[in-house]
């Protein structure tokens, strides 16, 4: 039988919504950061759909969770049109396909797209022709392709497991479990084993980034909304005080000196202190920061449900990371759970919520642009560094192109680690949804039926599992570093988690221009942004 139009648009049609929103949500985004002066078409087209295709890797996930789990009923049985095996394929198929084609974009936008548009304006200048351009971006571009055509010949013919590892212990038939199901609903080709490898190197640095920049992020985001920002009349006094106190001490020091030239140093501070002045003039005399102060107590409640998302968050990812260290199948299988023992409130909530269509959706959403936003904001505030160097400051209006080009790049790194972090979250709502199976207690003459939740420990004919479970089961299953290092990167990022909450408490309330004002800026630009 064939799938009824009406699942296929239950499922879909949210996609497709969630895709008009993601494109304007990107296009936004990038048009907000990116600076007036130096922003072109190119780059701001490259920025936005290279964060569109990422954000869709994660969007996917609810679609997939939802028809693994309207394929069943609630006494656990399959529907008449989700019978067949081979309708349950195909219908996995098509969901695995476009997981597929997805991490194929990320790879084109990593490796292609942005190295070549961010080489191509770095040859921008006066006597430079969009050919010469292109020729030079294209000489820097080959070394990033030659380093993904590397990383995908070794994930074809290197260290890929297609046997079957064996965990020490009791766990050995829960991982032989786990296999057969890869087995069942997967596929070994070359071409999924150097994507999943490149996928797997790519997540491993989107975890360090989401170390770096996320874990700061939900701690600092809340405790700024908070405490809030400084007053930006209090400031203007204390700005034109430091400045009057530097023009007297100029003043004295060419009088002591007899000098006629002016202090450098002094003369750089007194126009940077007279620049905060003006944007803290046009702050303390703008109509929209005087209605955010009416804003204010709302501000403060939404600090504290953030916070408390973050807390919830932080004590499922524990929970989880107790679960598998207890239950877990050990290293050697990356640290697969077969099946949660411990609770998990984001986990249970999610399941709940999956009994009104669409619930989960909003709920996931949130959960998802939360931890989006988190990063972001971690992104924003420690900007783009190389080892000790800084190398971009993200700030709004302001943000050269090609710090938008390695913040979009950074943001798919992310958001690859935050579909890690999801699965690790949801477990049972990420591999199976709502499903339920029936299994016979008691003994082969008097059977007893007992309806419970699907785990890996059901079989394929019992339960189906999601494509994004499937997959990253297959990067474990392929090779098991990848996900211990996941499980070990989990528990460091909780530990960055509480050390960003400490540095959140004690460090002083912001600016109210935080980001506005630098040494680097032109007066030009200045006169530019406060105009527009």
């Amino acid at each position: 039988m064939s799938i009824p139009s009406a699942v296929l648009a239950a499922g879909w049609i949210p996609f497709v919504v969630t895709l008009v929103l993601i494109l304007l949500f990107s296009g936004a985004y990038v048009k907000y950061f990116i600076s007036k002066r130096d922003g072109t078409i190119s780059t701001t087209l490259s920025a936005v759909v290279a964060l569109s295709v990422t954000f869709l890797t994660t969007a996917l996930i609810p679609v997939d969770v939802f028809l693994v789990s309207y394929m069943k009923n609630s006494d656990g049985t399959f529907k008449d049109w989700a019978i067949s095996n081979t309708t349950r394929l195909s219908m996995e198929t098509s969901v695995t396909d476009a997981y597929y084609s997805l991490y194929g974009l990320i790879v084109f936008c990593l490796f292609l797209l942005l190295p070549f548009m961010y080489f191509f304006y770095e040859e921008r200048d006066e006597e430079s022709t969009v050919k010469s351009r292109i020729c030079s971006a294209l000489k820097f571009t080959i070394v990033s392709l030659f380093i993904v055509v590397t990383l995908l010949l070794v994930g074809a013919f290197v260290g890929v497991n297609h046997g079957s590892p064996s965990p020490n212990g009791n766990n050995t038939n829960q991982w032989k479990r786990i296999v057969d199901m890869f087995k069942e609903f997967g596929t070994e080709t070359r071409a999924e084993d150097a994507l999943s490898f490149v996928m797997s190197i790519l997540s491993l640095l989107g975890m360090l980034a989401l170390i770096m920049y996320s874990a700061y992020g939900m701690s600092a985001m809340p405790m700024s909304l908070i405490k809030g920002t400084k007053s930006a009349k209090k400031e203007r006094m204390d700005v034109q005080n430091r400045r009057s106190r530097i023009a007297d001490r100029s003043r004295s020091i060419r009088e002591k000196y007899n000098r006629r030239n002016r202090d450098q140093g002094l003369d750089e501070e007194e126009r940077l202190l007279e620049r905060e002045e003006k944007h803290l003039q046009a702050k303390e005399n703008s109509i929209l920061q005087k209605c955010l102060m009416v804003l204010r107590p709302f501000e403060v409640v939404f600090g504290i449900l953030f916070f408390l998302v973050t807390l919830l968050i932080f004590v499922s990812l524990l929970l989880t990371n107790i679960d598998k260290a207890i239950h877990g199948l050990g290293y050697k299988s990356g640290y697969a759970l077969s099946k949660r023992t411990l609770p998990n409130p984001v986990d249970i909530i999610l399941v709940f919520c999956q009994k009104v269509f669409p619930l989960d959706y909003i709920m996931f959403a949130v959960l998802v642009l939360y931890l989006v936003f988190c990063s972001m904001s971690g992104v924003r505030n420690i900007g783009i560094w190389f080892l000790w160097l800084r190398m971009y400051k993200i700030r709004p209006r302001r943000t050269r192109p090609q710090g938008i080009l390695m913040m979009c790049m950074i943001m798919m790194f992310l958001t690859l680690a935050i579909n890690i972090i999801i699965y690790e979250l949801t477990p049972q709502y990420s591999s199976f949804g709502s499903q339920k199976y029936v299994i016979n207690n008691g003994n082969s003459t008097h059977p007893i039926p007992d309806i419970v939740s699907c785990t890996a420990e059901a079989t394929t004919n019992d339960c189906t599992v999601t494509s994004m479970s499937l997959l990253l089961t297959s990067f474990f299953y392929r090779m098991w570093f990848f996900g211990a290092a996941y499980y070990w990167g989990t528990w460091i990022f909780l530990g960055f988690i509480l050390i960003g909450f400490i540095i959140s408490v004690i460090k002083k309330r912001k600016s109210s221009i935080e980001g506005e004002v630098d040494i680097d800026d032109f007066d030009d630009s200045d006169e530019e942004l406060l105009t527009g």
